[in-house]
């Protein structure tokens, strides 16, 4: 099957098990990134390696039109920061990190584990104009565990990639026919630095929760007028002692600290 893709490394899974299908990748589209946190080096490696053409802009209906003359039977997408044009010249599907219509948004899984929800997910449905609206064409939910963390969700999330793909480019029509509404659901917008922030005054039970809502991306610890970035931070419960980063009950680790002022 010839498709087009549009993703950073995030949801590289997709990808990768596109390929395995043996889908033909007439053009990737990634976006820039930090790098550091967000990365797109490994998508653009594979591209390389295959020799597919790869790029950095955003993609536009011209782009459709082209990929629709190529000969394009599907589009994925994964884990892409733009909003994209839709095309009826063939299917546009996106995969989405929550059981949609729960946790539509560019960055929902954080939320799901500060409200300490029951499940997860991941969710294919067709693209449409607004974000994470269209008809869910594929699901599968999973529960969370008690001391689940960013990098465990999305552990999650690629334990379930292959299956769906899978059924999805091997049995596209009835994938597509069988769509259905996605029902009333809510936009979550991205969180906001207060959200990632822990204070010494902060009761270590919560500290351990947003930390690890965020875990894998940048967090700030606030002491008075001082900032720490800390990624990878977790908390230990018990004694701070002279520790740098104390919170009520425990204190803080990190894998990386950098002072922002």
């Amino acid at each position: 099957m010839r498709i087009a893709y549009l993703g950073i490394d995030l949801l590289k899974p997709v990808l990768d098990a596109l390929l395995r299908e043996g889908c033909r990748v007439l053009k990737l589209f990634t976006c820039p990134v930090d790098n550091v946190t967000e990365f797109n080096t490994a998508v653009i490696r594979t591209a390389q390696e295959r020799g597919v053409p790869c790029t950095l802009e955003r993609v536009t209906a011209a782009d459709l039109e082209e990929l629709a003359v190529q000969g394009c039977e599907l589009l994925v997408c994964a884990g892409y920061y733009y909003r994209a044009p839709v095309t009826d010249a063939f299917p546009m599907v996106n995969f989405h990190p929550t059981p949609l219509p729960v946790g539509r948004g560019s960055w929902p899984m954080p939320r799901l584990i500060l409200e300490r929800a029951e499940f997860g997910g991941v969710t294919a449905h067709k693209m449409a104009a607004d974000f994470d609206t269209g008809d869910i064409l594929l699901q599968a939910r999973f529960p969370l565990d008690e001391r689940e963390d960013h990098r465990t969700y999305m552990e999650k999330v690629f334990g379930q990639i292959p299956p769906m793909v899978h059924e999805l480019v091997t049995d596209l029509p009835r994938v597509l026919a069988n769509a259905r509404t996605q029902g009333a659901g809510e936009y979550w917008p991205l969180p906001a630095e207060a959200d990632w922030t822990v204070t010494p005054d902060m009761e270590a039970a919560r500290a351990d929760l947003i930390l690890r809502a965020f875990y894998g991306y940048e967090c700030v610890y606030r002491d008075g007028a001082h900032k720490t970035e800390l990624i990878g931070g977790r908390v230990r419960f018990g004694d701070a002692g002279d520790r740098r980063f104390p919170v009520q009950g425990g204190y803080i680790t990190a894998d990386k600290a950098k002072a922002l002022q």
